[in-house]
């Protein structure tokens, strides 16, 4: 019986240390050749000498399994890196068939504090790393659907986070590039789905290097138990995703963790208001909108951690 993703070529990014790398484990358990890319650098918030040891050492446990893998140690949010790690991919193994976005850094600070260039870093990795990669595998699985006169394969992941969905406070820059990736998510969906390929994202919440002070009030797994916030929770739903199975599965946003996979809608009219003339007056509108508010605590609507039963454990 052949596993899921056999035959199929895989690049996972940021995949030296946790979610990365547990997707590219699950990727390769699943039978794809897998890409490892990782800067390697030691900070989360993307300071330190880069460094190869973390791609190559995901790559070599890969081998070790009797999976194929190489190591890519490169920026994706550098347009030419990203260039030869897509082409990487074509050049070792035929093509390409899948693209786990994942790679990303951390300068948190609250928005009255926050400096240009920690604005800046933060877009500059999350979502202009994700275009940048998704702009050349697009174009890779365009060129092949036109020479072979049809559509191909071709499924992209990306990595979004709750704190688009719910706001995160000391994040702004977070919260904002991951709300890019969404909308990048979509778009890309809609433009390639004619030659075959989907792309979808996900929202996961994990214990790792990046968020190892956010959960700390999150509940500790007990002994012999998997950590409910463990990245091997997200990893199967990228393998899911990445597969034929989840051929109708197209521009959607999913949050998972701890064995749950929530499916959010885009969102709805929670309420309408008509203007009584040609145009609305301030006093027609606070007439009709301030009523609707007033019982309602600041933040109320934007609570979707509520909303999706994803509270602290």
């Amino acid at each position: 019986m052949s596993l899921p993703l056999e035959g199929r070529s895989a690049i996972v990014t940021g995949a030296g240390r946790g979610l990365g790398r547990a997707e590219a484990l699950e990727l390769a358990r699943l039978g794809a050749s897998v890409v490892v890319n990782d800067f390697g650098q030691p900070g989360r918030d993307g300071s330190g000498e880069a460094s190869a040891a973390p791609a190559e050492e995901v790559a070599a446990e890969i081998r070790a399994a009797g999976g194929q893998a190489i190591a890519h140690t490169g920026d994706v949010a550098d347009h030419e890196r990203a260039r030869a790690l897509v082409r990487l991919a074509i050049d070792t193994y035929g093509k390409l068939d899948i693209l786990v976005n994942n790679a990303g850094i951390l300068r948190d600070r609250m928005i009255f504090s926050m400096s240009e260039s920690e604005w800046d870093s933060v877009i500059h990795v999350h979502l202009k790393g994700h275009f940048n990669t998704t702009h050349f595998a697009a174009a890779h699985w365009r060129e092949r659907s036109k020479a072979a006169g049809g559509p191909v394969y071709g499924r992209i992941v990306n990595t979004s986070s709750e704190a688009f969905l719910a706001g995160s406070a000391g994040q702004p820059n977070y919260a904002a590039a991951k709300g890019g990736i969404v909308g990048l998510t979509t778009s890309t969906a809609l433009a390639l789905a004619k030659y075959g390929v989907t792309a979808n994202a996900i929202c996961p919440r994990a214990r790792t290097r990046m968020t190892e002070d956010v959960f700390q009030g999150f509940q500790e797994p007990a002994d012999g138990h998997l950590d409910p916030l463990a990245p091997e929770h997200v990893s199967p739903l990228v393998g899911y995703l990445a597969s034929s199975a989840a051929a109708n599965v197209n521009g959607q946003l999913l949050v998972v963790h701890g064995g749950m996979v929530a499916v959010v809608e885009r969102p709805k009219v929670a309420a309408k208001f008509d203007s009584a003339k040609e145009a609305f007056t301030f006093e027609e509108l606070d007439e009709l909108i301030s009523p609707y508010y007033a019982d309602r605590p600041p933040g109320e609507t934007f609570a979707a951690s509520e909303v999706l039963g994803l509270k602290r454990g």
